[in-house]
């Protein structure tokens, strides 16, 4: 059985890709408090996401896309003020990286604000602005998949990379992220083989969401873990009901990452 206890050292983006090595599981939470934040740290969640989810799960929009700068940095320094050894990434909202100047000047704002990386959601596109950064020593999270930002152009909240063509490209796209520079790379809603032949096809630890139990970490957002979400999306987890109580929900969340047990098949698309 596993316990997670509070961390004890700073997380950085080596220990992440040490874990990796080992073949050993890191936890994220998607939060956006610093209560929420604090407790994350007590209950050994290596990496919080300081997500542009905030746009729905906080503020009642319907997607991602109205979150702005401003709100992404509030939250970023709450989030810092209560948690100091998780990794802490920011997203960078819509449209706040179409150009690789443009991604420069806002993801100083928000490692200023207390982030230790950025996140940004595209493919092959990205590679010059993910260079950029990370040369000027900003690290990145890239995002494959289910993108949220670009909703509207997906059609909807689907599953991405079902097909040969559309599969061989996510994959394509992950390899140019991580040659560019990518420090890790979240993929949401692929399929678990897809997820996998990318976590082995990567440097980058790979983070799921949906994306079955092979990548190096999940995440999940802290409203899902809590069964607050009315309507949960097929690859969350309600840990709340078994554990009793929030630090319980959490514990409960880690070590069955920690442990393999998380995701199960039910949650995960082929």
């Amino acid at each position: 059985m596993y316990a997670p206890s509070e961390l004890e050292k700073l997380v950085t983006v080596q220990t992440l890709r040490k874990m990796k090595a080992n073949g050993e599981k890191f936890i994220t939470v998607a939060l956006y408090d610093a209560p929420m934040a604090a407790m994350a740290q007590k209950t050994g969640v290596e990496t919080v996401l300081v997500g542009d989810s905030l746009g729905m799960t906080v503020l009642g929009y319907d997607s991602t896309v109205p979150v702005t700068m401003e709100q992404m940095i509030y939250h970023v320094e709450a989030v810092a003020r209560g948690n100091k050894k998780s990794l802490i990434m920011g997203d960078m909202p819509f449209m706040t990286y179409a150009t690789p100047e443009q991604a420069l000047t806002n993801a100083t704002r928000i490692m200023q604000a207390g982030a230790h990386m950025v996140k940004i959601e595209g493919g092959a596109w990205l590679a010059d602005t993910v260079k950029m950064l990370t040369d000027r020593g900003i690290p990145v999270c890239a995002h494959l998949g289910l993108t949220p930002q670009s909703v509207h152009k997906l059609g909807g909240y689907r599953v991405q990379g079902r097909d040969e063509k559309h599969a061989e490209q996510m994959l394509e796209d992950a390899i140019l992220l991580d040659q560019a520079g990518a420090d890790l790379l979240v993929l949401e809603c692929v399929p678990s083989a897809l997820a996998k032949r990318i976590t082995e096809s990567v440097s980058m630890p790979t983070i799921g969401i949906g994306a079955g139990r092979d990548t190096d970490a999940q995440v999940l957002v802290i409203n899902d873990i809590l069964g607050l979400t009315e309507q949960p999306p097929k690859f969350s987890k309600n840990f709340l009901v078994e554990a009793g109580d929030i630090p319980g929900a959490l514990r409960k969340y880690a070590g069955d990452v920690k442990l393999g047990v998380f995701p199960e098949d039910s949650h995960t698309f082929n």
